[in-house]
């Protein structure tokens, strides 16, 4: 890691932690924002102190503009704001809020209203200064009988630290610390950092996360194994013989200086009031989190802590739809949905564990998640068939270097599992993982497949192209204005959409909107996977919906494919969410001109695909293409060629799994509603009136319907 971190806090409001005068206060409060409550899952607590993340309406609140917290019993405590990113319009997106609750009875949920407020106080506290009241910590590794230290008094005395929270109630800052040995000589892979929270006015209340790296972009990686330990204020929080830390990944660890007095609190947001700014997709709130799945929710010593992966699946590649995938994983649905503990603990695992797989890359010069837009930089290549090619490889693994890990990443099942972590806490850990992820995406290619640095996606899969297009939107939506990679992320997806645009949009290369293989360096296909292809258009839309207007044309042009499927002439619904379709009917020929085309080519014949891809048919020789569209006739025709009762009205392609390709389909048709397009509204009512649908209180993930 290098030392250049600039600040990335911007500080309108830094109130003393106190409640405000009863009367004669000559704040001025306003309009409620939100509310969210605070509740205790442990015993009762005083001076209680808390820090959150929360995301903004569009024009609701200046920078300008303080926040105050009202109690149920009407008191009025100040809140510190960090403004951290705005919106076009210059009102506050995102922002971090501190405060000190007075007291927290057992089992007590205190609900806090968020009312506009303006005030300014000087900031007084320093890193000397928590030093001086005695904090210290450090990171302790052996390696091949070699003892490397990091600690935070080097990390809070280097001059290049970032000021992440500045305030009389929270100040938080984030430096660097060489791990060194005895003589002074730092480890050649391994890095240190060290992240310090405190509350100033109460005693020995700090947080500190100390983080071990191996990230470095332009030093040969290799997998190490080494014993380490974690002190914060005298005491071991962590300490593990013989850890296996993977190349280009990272951990941390996180204690507070007094044990006793850290705070036990589960932080409820307002699920309505985040759905409605348009940072999440409108997941239906009518839904109710199956107790049993909440139940489930297990954190052990083999799915939390360092080099561990929490809920998600190691193997990204592995087939099939599982829990991660999607827009947003399950468990984080589970958690909107249900501001439930036990949820939110797994989706910080999931945060937490991202750290873990090989996909980290630092630039060894700036400190920050390496970028391509640069003479040199933009010649990255990850891919494995360039390990060995100039101009600029990237040294992934020295020749003599063991870079095992069993962790294997994929874009095409790639989750969404830092971004949600950052909006509701504001952590600086959860912030980066989200950037390094979307630095990373690109690059897994020839220069030349990512545009020599414009981070293009065109050559992933279809799916691979929509998780990516969500990741970098996710990071050019929330990461701070202040920070050195706003700006690039902002263009490196303007890039991407300015491809899309002009191959799509202006190239207008088929007439049913979908995605065909179209465009320099494109990922080809030979058919359609319907399913994918929803993804991609459910991106485009949740990006418009994000506030990236160059998305909006995109989806007006994409969206007519899952439309289409539903409500087109010579198309049949029930056939709407398939696995596969033949969109063209050779590889030099064009795509069919209309949807009936499109249902004749791949239903006209003898057989169909069920939804297990095989053949299957009517004894009778009828043809399921004659049968009417979602009539007995068909439902009859479909229960004799599968053996199994079939509905009237039930959609083939798994029905009524919570991943089955009608499932996957519904976030596709939701966008396209909720954007007015052309006969989307037509398609959400034949989609929503379906006979069979799953039972998404167990896996809400592609629960999303039109805002």
């Amino acid at each position: 890691m290098s030392s250049a971190m600039p600040s990335t806090t911007t500080n309108n409001n830094n109130p003393s932690f106190a409640p405000l005068p009863s009367s004669g206060s000559t704040i001025k409060i306003g309009a409620k924002i939100t509310d969210i409550q605070l509740q205790n899952t442990g015993a009762a607590q005083t001076n209680v102190p808390f820090t959150f993340g929360q995301v903004i309406a569009a024009g609701a609140m200046s920078p300008k503009d303080g926040l105050v917290a009202k109690l149920a019993d009407g008191t009025v405590l100040n809140l510190q704001t960090d403004v951290k990113a705005t919106h076009a319009d210059g009102s506050v997106r995102h922002v971090v809020i501190s405060g000190v609750l007075p007291a927290l009875a057992v089992r007590q949920s205190q609900p806090l209203e968020l009312l506009k407020a303006q005030r300014a106080d000087t900031i007084t506290a320093t890193p000397q200064g928590l030093l001086e009241k005695g904090l210290n910590s450090q990171v302790t590794v052996t390696a091949n009988n070699i003892r490397y230290t990091a600690t935070l008094g080097d990390a809070m005395t280097n001059p290049a630290r970032l000021t992440w929270l500045a305030g009389n109630v929270a100040n938080e800052w984030i430096a660097d610390a060489p791990l060194k040995d005895s003589s002074g000589a730092p480890h050649p892979v391994l890095t240190a950092r060290f992240a310090v929270r405190w509350y100033p006015a109460l005693e020995k209340q700090a947080r500190v996360d100390v983080i071990v790296e191996n990230t470095k972009t332009f030093v040969s990686g290799r997998t190490l194994t080494y014993d380490v330990n974690v002190d914060v204020g005298g005491r071991t929080v962590y300490a593990k013989t013989g850890l296996t830390h993977y190349h280009h990944s990272r951990w941390h660890k996180t204690a507070w200086w007094n044990p006793a007095s850290e705070p036990a609190v589960n932080f409820r947001h307002n699920t309505a009031y985040l759905i409605a700014t348009k940072a999440v997709p409108n997941y239906d709130q009518s839904i109710v989190p199956a107790e049993n799945v909440l139940a489930g929710y297990q954190l052990n010593d083999t799915n939390s802590g360092p080099m561990t992966i929490g809920p998600a699946n190691r193997a990204m590649h592995t087939s099939g739809g599982r829990g991660d995938i999607g827009p947003l994983p399950t468990w984080t649905v589970m958690h909107l949905l249900s501001m439930d503990k036990r949820a939110w603990d797994v989706t910080k695992a999931g945060a937490d564990g991202s750290g873990t797989w090989s996909i980290h890359y630092r630039d060894d010069n700036t400190g920050q998640p390496v970028r391509t837009d640069n003479d040199k930089n933009k010649f990255i290549s990850l891919h494995g068939n360039m390990a060995k090619k100039g101009p600029l490889p990237v040294p992934r693994c020295a020749a003599d270097a063991n870079c095992d890990t069993p962790n294997a990443s994929d874009t095409a099942h790639q989750p969404s599992l830092a971004y949600v972590p950052y909006l509701l806490t504001g952590d600086y850990y959860y912030l980066e993982e989200m950037q390094f992820w979307a630095s990373h995406n690109p690059l897994a290619t020839a220069p030349g497949g990512h545009g020599d640095g414009q981070g293009l996606v065109r050559w992933q899969q279809v799916r691979g192209q929509a998780w990516s297009l969500r990741t970098l939107g996710h990071a050019a939506y929330i990461t701070p204005d202040a920070h050195p990679l706003k700006a690039y992320f902002t263009k490196q997806l303007d890039n991407n959409l300015a491809f899309y645009h002009q191959t799509y949009v202006v190239g207008n290369p088929n007439q049913l909107g979908l995605y065909d293989g179209s465009g320099s360096n494109a990922f080809r296909v030979d058919g359609s996977a319907p399913w994918q292809d929803d993804y991609l258009t459910w991106s485009f839309g949740y990006l418009a919906e994000l506030g990236f207007e160059k998305a909006a044309p995109i989806l007006q042009w994409k969206a007519k494919y899952p439309v289409g499927r539903m409500t087109a002439p010579g198309y049949c619904w029930i056939s709407g969410a398939e696995y596969y379709l033949n969109f063209r009917p050779s590889s030099a020929a064009p795509a069919y001109a209309t949807f009936a085309e499109l249902y004749a080519a791949n239903f006209s014949g003898a057989t169909i695909k069920n939804d297990s891809r095989k053949d299957v048919r009517n004894p009778d020789g009828s043809r399921f293409i004659d049968q009417p569209c979602a009539s007995q006739a068909q439902a009859d025709w479909l229960t004799a060629a599968n053996g199994r009762k079939w509905q009237v009205g039930q959609m083939m392609g798994y029905a009524s799994s919570t991943l089955g390709y009608p499932a996957n389909l519904q976030p596709a048709l939701a966008v396209a509603h909720a954007a007015g397009i052309p006969e989307a509204a037509r398609a959400w009512d034949v989609f929503n009136n379906r006979s069979m649908k799953p039972d998404y209180s167990t896996a809400p993930q592609f629960a999303i319907v039109p805002r």
